[in-house]
């Protein structure tokens, strides 16, 4: 298998061999695990596809990719090259792209990844927001997953991933789009610190296990709350409260503001300390010079400014 070695000088002469065409190739096939949906993305037949690979292959000594099944699985080899190659293919892009006019209309698509209770916040504000530009896009909301939000940004599985500020290393961006904060639904006539925190409430999380944020924020007061019901929506929770004249439902205010309130319910501020709630755009460090992407990095910006 060949190796990778690390060199601070280049031998120019070696590149006559190089084919850096057949890159672009491997890094279709690594992400849709298919060489016939690689031949789509890159606009070329199948047949020339596999040519093309199987050039590659000559090329690096190593199988590259397994048939298992359906799908290509990539070989240990290509697994530890894959992000040096897509990481010098997006350099190349960056700088074949860096002193030409951006024009809005080569915009195609805006792929991103957002949290189900969010999505009806954003999308319709972005759907309306680019439409005075009466460009053909084609907009692509996926659920959020918070434990791939790295690799689906790395991989360009998706443009931005909008979510609550959260440390996700050197290669990742945050910008702050909005800040929220948390209040209280409940039929009780009144909240106190007291009641607030004696009274049964009900929790929204998508994750099957794990601390809330609301109870991570009151742990670092030392304080805690009863939940007795644990669901995935707001939506839920607002319908069960109906049928609890005691319990509680903590909420963010711009999502319910969104949600249908019944009557019987009654909206108050939090009578504990609770932080703000800081909802932002995330991106790969490596796009952020690429044209396309500040362009509609800007304008996702004037959506929330």
């Amino acid at each position: 298998m060949q190796q990778i070695h690390n060199k601070n000088s280049i031998d120019l002469r070696s590149f006559h061999r190089i084919d850096i065409n057949l890159y672009p190739l491997f890094v279709a096939v690594f992400e849709q695990k298919s060489i016939s949906r690689a031949a789509q993305i890159l606009s070329i037949t199948q047949s020339a596809a596999s040519h093309a690979l199987q050039r590659l292959r000559q090329h690096l000594q190593d199988d590259l990719f397994v048939r298992t099944g359906s799908k290509m699985q990539p070989t240990p080899f290509a697994e530890q090259i894959y992000s040096e190659i897509k990481h010098a293919l997006i350099t190349i892009q960056n700088i074949s792209i860096q002193n030409q006019q951006f024009e809005p209309t080569l915009v195609q698509n805006l792929k991103i990844a957002v949290h189900d209770e969010i999505e009806p916040m954003i999308l319709p504000k972005l759907v309306s927001h680019f439409q005075r530009f009466n460009l053909d896009i084609q907009f692509v909301s996926i659920k959020l997953d918070r434990k791939n939000i790295v690799s689906d940004l790395a991989t360009q599985q998706v443009d931005f991933v909008i979510d609550l500020e959260q440390p996700l290393g050197d290669k990742i961006q945050f910008e702050l789009l909005d800040q929220d904060e948390f209040v209280v639904c409940t039929q009780q006539q009144q909240v106190t610190e007291k009641s607030y925190l004696a009274s049964p409430h009900i929790g929204v999380s998508s994750r099957r296990t794990g601390v809330l944020v609301e109870d991570l924020y009151l742990s670092r007061n030392h304080l805690s709350r009863q939940i007795f019901l644990r669901c995935q929506h707001y939506s839920t929770a607002l319908q069960i409260l109906q049928q609890h004249p005691s319990a509680m439902l903590t909420i963010p205010r711009n999502v319910l503001n969104h949600l249908h309130i019944d009557k019987s319910l009654k909206i108050f501020e939090v009578p504990v300390k609770l932080q703000k709630i800081n909802m932002g755009m995330y991106w790969y460090k490596d796009l952020q010079e690429n044209k396309r992407h500040q362009f509609l990095r800007s304008e996702i910006n004037k959506i929330f400014a």
